[in-house]
């Protein structure tokens, strides 16, 4: 089972192949903003992919579109909701601006 290493929390969960970074997030009480709830229409969930990042699907276009709009993009940038686990474990980076996120209801 591929793992997740969530940056800079300095959390490790095991998740299924096939799960969004986001949904992997939370269904470990990692807080990663999402005001659309995952349905790729916004920036929100914007992480940042250290390792790992070329075992991910390319992106679509409507991701591409949406990536534009977050803050602090990268080369590795991805939409938490649309970058599918593959077999290869990651390294992912929450930005700034998600982890001093202090709602913790999602």
């Amino acid at each position: 089972m591929p793992k997740i290493h969530f940056m800079p929390i300095d959390v490790t969960v095991d998740v299924p192949e096939g799960t969004p970074i986001l949904d992997a997030a939370l269904d470990n009480d990692i807080q990663i903003d999402h005001n659309c709830g995952g349905n790729c229409a916004c920036s929100t969930c914007h992480v940042i992919v250290e390792a790992g990042y070329e075992s991910l699907d390319d992106m679509t276009e409507d991701e591409e579109d949406m990536l534009d709009e977050a803050e602090g993009l990268t080369e590795t940038s991805r939409l938490s909701c649309q970058a599918l686990v593959k077999t290869t474990d990651l390294t992912v980076k929450i930005p700034d601006n998600e982890v001093s996120w202090e709602d913790d209801t999602f």
